[in-house]
């Protein structure tokens, strides 16, 4: 073995300090933690944890703090962007290991745990768990407990999850939450960090054993090798938050606002974008004329009619297949936008070669071939989704991203669609820049240039990782949704337990919405499961189709639905399916009340307003109107909703 050389100095004075376990526990607000072997952690009644350690990997070795023979302890108050509160560093040392740091941040409804290795000839390590939980069984008392699935981006029809304490492994990718859906109870655990690691917490039921920690790499992160490794004469993992909360979702929410402070959301100074995307019915025969056709049927039929944005204007956008268009019919068709009142938006793949020819030329920067971009995994090209993955480190990326702005500014394009960016962030054998050693290192070097290079736009991500979230204004939040019920409770199951995205974004995105060969019901859920979750976006050949033509006409002209698409998404009334929720709430400032009850099966459904999960005042009387019908309701009456259809409801105090 081994043994990596500590630094003298370091060590005697970690020594120096241990001794006889004087700064052993902190309190903060509500926070007591405590060590002793490991370090218990209580909020206010609550034990979260008795005993929680921390490890890595060194090599093939798996170290534990309990590994160490000393220990010293360090507190001292912090304010920060996280709030006033305390810092608590535990140093751990032992003459065959690093040093090893386990800091805690106590703030008020929060902690923040991280732990970093330390030596003078350095460490390498692809593996860091601040957080490693035993008897877990205690976490959350209840019949109805339960563990959220998060998944790594929204690839591939990706499900987010609500599952039982049942299954004996559960893997959650860089967030979870572990709650009574009954009580709504429930503790937040997850990484605020996503600048260098990939991150994840595993759940093993008949272990009773939970570990937070960085370094995943699977096939969900769509990587085919392990997480890279990362050196340096400290290395230190992400940080991970651990709270505990009366209402989960609360709990969730606080999650994305610590990730927000890490990383503040792309700025924009206008109202979310409603509008129409070319995808959905047209995809590959999108042309110039019917495009434009397409942006005169919304200035003459529906701008007119409230389907706008807050700000009056709507988001016209090609898709893939505007590549056919000409330079001067590109420019002409956003031309046409403007006049309508439309700000033009167009589509790209910054990290995909789609023709994967390794011999071909990259266009414009002729000295490379697209080989020589390609991000291999044991030697071989990456391929996701049909597409070889470029490694977004290279000369020529930077290039081509900086020739495709050029082209849509030239042209008058002020939002883009960026797709498929998750193969910008698989793990590779090596980046061009040998200073980058993980997928999400080269990850955020790509997406930092895009930012930078695309500064003037509008970027909204499509089939994208969740974290890092910084680069654009908003992001989709599933995959690919069309018509059918089914596309409407595959986008609500991300709705389901994925709404508290917007706040690390500044809006989610619902997909397309496409009317066409579908009922009208089918229609009604469809067109509210957008409203709700954020971006407002048709998809329909509005050139062509006479009953898209006529059923926008009549369900994309109703003030009430339409006014509902702020970009602030509805939460999950309860959180106990673990497939896809049916009922969502949302609280206005003025204190209206929105309700949205879908059916997804084929037999209508009755449903009864409950005050308390509605958290309505319960001494108030509410006129309550359902917004498709525009019938009023009572408060206590039995309401049905059809099969596959919505109901939508509007509470005013009175």
């Amino acid at each position: 073995m081994n043994v990596i050389r500590i630094s003298t100095i370091a060590l005697l004075a970690s020594m120096a300090l241990a001794g006889c376990g004087r700064g052993a526990n902190v309190t903060e607000e509500d926070w007591k933690l405590a060590f002793d072997k490991g370090v218990d952690i209580r909020h206010g009644n609550t034990w979260v944890v008795r005993g929680m350690t921390a490890e890595y990997k060194l090599g093939d070795r798996l170290v534990n703090t309990q590994a160490y023979g000393k220990h010293s302890f360090k507190e001292e108050r912090i304010k920060d962007g996280f709030g006033k509160g305390k810092k608590w560093t535990i140093t751990y040392t032992d003459p065959a290991l690093p040093v090893l740091t386990q800091t805690f941040y106590l703030y008020y409804d929060y902690l923040l745990t991280d732990i970093s290795v330390a030596s003078d000839s350095g460490v390498s390590t692809n593996y860091m768990a601040p957080v490693v939980m035993e008897r877990t069984d205690s976490l959350i008392c209840g019949e109805g407990r339960r563990m959220l699935f998060i998944p790594f981006d929204n690839d591939a029809w990706i499900r987010f999850a609500s599952r039982p304490l049942s299954a004996d492994t559960m893997r959650s990718y860089e967030v979870t939450s572990i709650y009574d859906a009954g009580s709504r109870r429930g503790i937040v655990i997850g990484a605020i960090d996503h600048d260098r690691w990939k991150n994840a917490v595993d759940m093993t039921n008949s272990a009773k054993t939970l570990r937070a920690y960085s370094g995943v790499a699977d096939a969900l992160t769509r990587d085919r090798l392990p997480h890279g490794m990362l050196s340096g004469r400290s290395v230190t993992s992400a940080r991970m938050m651990i709270g505990v909360y009366s209402d989960w979702r609360e709990g969730m929410e606080r999650f994305a606002s610590a990730n927000a402070v890490v990383a503040h959301p792309r700025k924009w100074d206008k109202s979310m974008p409603v509008g129409w995307n070319s995808w959905g019915a047209l995809a590959f025969k999108v042309n110039h004329a019917n495009s434009s056709r397409i942006s005169d049927f919304f200035a003459e039929e529906l701008q007119n009619r409230s389907f706008t944005n807050a700000d009056g204007v709507l988001y016209i956008g090609l898709d893939s297949g505007w590549n056919s268009f000409s330079e001067e019919e590109l420019k002409d068709f956003a031309d046409r936008c403007r006049r309508n009142n439309q700000v033009p938006c167009i589509y790209w793949t910054p990290f995909t070669d789609w023709g994967k020819n390794p011999e071909g030329l990259v266009p414009g920067v002729g000295q490379y071939k697209y080989k020589d971009l390609y991000i291999y995994a044991n030697g071989q090209p990456q391929e996701l989704d049909g597409a070889y993955a470029i490694d977004p480190t290279h000369p020529a990326v930077r290039a081509m991203m900086e020739q495709t702005h050029e082209l849509f500014k030239r042209c008058g394009y002020e939002y883009v669609k960026m797709d498929f960016m998750t193969h910008g962030r698989m793990e590779a054998d090596r980046w061009y820049d040998r200073s980058i050693t993980t997928g999400t290192e080269a990850y955020n070097y790509g997406m930092h240039l895009l930012d930078s290079i695309f500064s003037d736009m509008y970027l909204n991500l499509s089939i994208s990782p969740i974290f890092p979230a910084q680069y654009a204004q908003s992001r989709r939040i599933a995959c690919d949704a069309w018509n059918k019920i089914k596309d409407t409770e595959y986008t609500m199951n991300a709705l389901s337990y994925g709404w508290w995205i917007d706040r690390v974004y500044q809006y989610n995105d619902a997909d397309h919405v496409v009317l066409r060969d579908a009922t009208e019901g089918e229609n009604r859920a469809r067109i509210t499961s957008s409203a709700i979750t954020g971006l407002f976006i048709m998809g329909d050949d509005f050139s062509a189709d006479s009953m898209a033509i006529s059923r926008a006409r009549r369900l994309l002209t109703n003030a009430d639905i339409n006014r509902m698409a702020t970009g602030r998404s509805f939460r999950p009334l309860v959180g106990d399916n673990e497939q896809s929720e049916s009922v969502f709430v949302r609280h206005e400032d003025n204190g209206d009340v929105y309700l949205a009850v879908f059916n997804y099966g084929d037999d209508k459904r009755v449903y009864r307003f409950d005050r308390g999960l509605m958290q309505l005042d319960r001494g108030a009387g509410y006129d309550v109107e359902e917004l498709w019908s525009h019938a009023k309701v009572g408060i206590d009456d039995v309401v049905e909703v059809p099969g596959k259809d919505v109901k939508v409801f509007r509470f005013k105090k009175i």
